[in-house]
């Protein structure tokens, strides 16, 4: 269980803050709810409790393991599927996963593939949601402002 100001990773969503505990009423049913503030877009979530080890939430990365994120980044990109859309679903299930390993290596892949061969509107649209959800947790793992963290990473692929 998490508590108020527990920095945690909504998969798909990215990183945030817990804000508040709360009982809601949803369809007549009463729950316990997390309530995330996610920094990235500003965005506010209701997470049910019962429901957190079902979606992935977790505790955002430490600082030693943000390192091993860069050097993930900086690594050799995987092989991937010549078929678009084996290749999409392999990616979007990284993302699902909330394994900030997986997201990373998402990240690289497609930005290398969009330097060699370019990406489709689809894959570009899935960058840019992975590199967002990233961004996030670094930005909540060190403590950096979303700009800095962003600039970080265009460095990585310069």
């Amino acid at each position: 269980m998490f508590n108020i100001g527990d920095k945690v990773v909504y998969p798909m969503h990215g990183a945030g803050v817990i804000e508040s505990i709360e009982e809601k009423e949803v369809l007549g049913e009463k729950r316990q709810y997390y309530i995330l503030r996610l920094p990235v877009g500003d965005m506010k979530v209701m997470i049910p409790i019962s429901n957190c080890d079902g979606v992935g939430l977790r505790s955002v990365v430490t600082r030693d393991e943000v390192q091993k994120v860069f050097r993930i980044l900086k690594g050799q990109g995987s092989i991937m599927s010549t078929n678009w859309n084996r290749r999409y679903r392999a990616n979007l299930d990284k993302i699902k996963s909330g394994n900030i390993y997986e997201v990373a290596e998402v990240v690289r892949n497609l930005i290398q593939r969009d330097q060699e061969k370019g990406l489709s509107s689809g894959e570009k649209k899935m960058l840019e949601n992975a590199r967002q959800i990233l961004i996030s947790e670094l930005v909540l793992a060190t403590e950096m402002e979303e700009e800095k963290a962003q600039s970080l990473l265009d460095k990585v692929f310069a």
